[in-house]
């Protein structure tokens, strides 16, 4: 059991790097692009023909496979108002039928993605600027998706093995009131060691 463990941990480690790797190049790579463009445009007088077209492709790499990455940091926006107001076991119940109804979600797409790319592939279409073969940029779906579908299934495995009495986070409000609290306090901390110069 310790070794399947150690495997799907070494999984879950390699597709986080590779979405956090992604999403950082796609939005830093693009925003460069985009900037250099601009400048090369306006300073210059000429600017580089392909640019928008790949900056389009690393901005839409950087959001699916940031928003891949989103469900290992269940950072994605959630409504927990009716799962404070039921029992525990409800709300663990109800939270389970989400994460699988999620993730049947994102395995189609995942799929059907997967079936596009391969049409895609056999009708041989290029990109209009760059000249290069569609399903390069269309990559994209099917792996991203495929990675959001496997941290939905990690979260699925993790729901079931936590008590119900666990499962339920604490509301909106409490989070952000938890967080000032925790700045607030760093923030004090940090002036103490500033007046004291670091004596304390």
């Amino acid at each position: 059991m310790g070794v399947v463990r150690k495997i799907f941990s070494a999984i879950g480690a390699l597709i986080g790097w590779i979405n956090q790797s992604i999403a950082a190049i796609g939005i830093a790579g693009g925003v460069a692009l985009a900037f250099y463009n601009v400048v090369a445009r306006y300073v210059f007088g000429s600017s580089l023909t392909w640019a928008g077209e790949l900056t389009v492709y690393l901005f839409l790499w950087s959001a699916f496979f940031g928003a891949a990455y989103c469900f290992k940091r269940d950072a994605h926006i959630s409504i927990t108002i009716l799962l404070e107001k039921v029992p525990p076991k409800v709300a663990k119940g109800l939270m389970l039928l989400s994460h699988a109804i999620t993730f049947v979600f994102l395995a189609a797409v995942s799929w059907y993605g997967y079936k596009y790319l391969q049409l895609v592939i056999e009708l041989d279409e290029r990109s209009i600027d760059l000249d290069i073969p569609m399903w390069i940029p269309y990559l994209a779906i099917p792996v991203a998706f495929a990675f959001a579908a496997y941290r939905v299934a990690e979260k699925w495995v993790e729901l079931v093995r936590t008590p119900a009495d666990e499962v339920v986070h604490r509301g909106e409000a409490e989070m952000i009131l938890a967080e000032m609290e925790e700045a607030a306090h760093e923030d004090l901390i940090k002036e103490v060691e500033r007046k004291t110069g670091g004596m304390l």
